[in-house]
């Protein structure tokens, strides 16, 4: 399988009705305008770059592509697609709104080589929506999902955690929801509280409460783990670093740290090798141990943790006095094999 690139083409707030308590696509996407006339340049610096045997698609990121004026919409999609005829691009992906999706519009993108149409459904309840000032509801969410697959389009949820009034189980309820709707892959974005948006003087005035770090990897790491269970790629967990979000003049406050993914998988792998040791041996203590876990190839590092942190989780929790970490090909995503030896150190 060829490696995937994405050419990204920013359109902030280009298309969008209406702007939400968290957002500041300025921010977001790094551009504060939008210059059509550069669009073909960027594509073709950027096409420059990708190395044989990559599998390369144009993205349109940033606002509602399916929103903006029509003649623009179909300006940068011919734009693109010039590039795909030219077999340097091999397809074409765009991020909307639900309720910017319809026949009428898939009827549009079919004639192009657009492959992947990204939803920022965010959450799918209707009381996080409303707080959210979204302006859509679940069922545009359903809704479009639908029509997208029967389009025979690519679907990929794009999910926030910690929003206004979001609570755990709702949004473990948007991702098994998205899930059923047949998202082919998920984006899951804790969410990050920038200056200049509504959210931000929500936050100045005490009506919300922005996640800790820890919180928010609780939270993604139990969301994440439903698009694992269900065999849903994940493609992206927080915000790119190289977004430039991070200044002091950006950001605000929020879980916005640039190894949140890495942090959420190696909590992953604590709770597989928790599980792994309790249903083998017991609760413990194991004071004086040793213990061997075994993960699959490629993820030492995660399993290992941030600063060896899961090493030292299971030394204080669990008593071991040493832990050592291996990697097998027999084992896959989040499996694990955990093993004590029989004498004391």
């Amino acid at each position: 399988m060829k490696d995937h690139v994405n050419i990204p083409v920013f359109i902030p707030h280009l298309g969008c009705p209406n702007l939400c308590v968290f957002c500041n696509q300025r921010y977001i996407s790094g551009c504060e305008g939008f210059d059509p006339s550069g669009v073909r340049n960027l594509i073709d610096t950027a096409l420059s770059t990708v190395r044989k045997g990559q599998s390369a698609q144009i993205a349109f990121f940033g606002g509602s592509f399916t929103g903006i004026d029509r003649e623009l919409m179909t300006s940068l999609l011919d734009t693109a697609q010039s590039f795909v005829s030219e077999g340097r691009a091999d397809s074409i992906r765009l991020s909307t709104r639900p309720d910017y999706i319809s026949e009428e519009i898939l009827t549009v993108l079919s004639h192009y080589s657009v492959k992947t149409i990204e939803l920022g459904i965010q959450s799918m309840s209707d009381r996080v929506l409303r707080c959210s000032k979204r302006g859509h509801t679940a069922e545009d969410s359903e809704r479009a999902a639908a029509l997208i697959k029967n389009f025979g389009f690519e679907f990929v949820s794009q999910l926030m955690i910690g929003l206004p009034s979001s609570g755990p189980e709702d949004e473990i309820m948007s991702a098994e929801k998205c899930c059923e709707m047949g998202a082919d892959a998920a984006r899951i974005y804790p969410t990050v509280v920038f200056r200049d948006s509504e959210l931000c003087d929500m936050t100045i005035r005490g009506e919300y409460e922005p996640l800790t770090l820890d919180q928010a990897v609780e939270r993604t790491r139990n969301v994440y783990g439903v698009f694992c269970k269900k065999g849903v790629p994940c493609i992206r967990i927080g915000l790119c670093s190289s977004d430039g979000v991070s200044s002091e003049e950006k950001y605000f406050a929020g879980p916005n740290h640039p190894a949140i993914r890495e942090m959420v998988e190696s909590s992953m792998f604590f709770d597989s090798v928790s599980k792994s040791l309790t249903d083998k041996y017991g609760l413990g203590p194991f004071t004086g141990k040793e213990l061997t876990v075994t993960v699959p190839e490629k993820c030492m590092s995660k399993a290992v943790g941030h600063k060896r942190e899961n090493a030292g989780r299971l030394r204080s929790e669990f008593g071991f006095g040493k832990v050592r970490f291996l990697e097998s090909p027999s084992l896959s995503g989040y499996d694990v094999r955990a093993e004590i030896c029989s004498e004391d150190l």
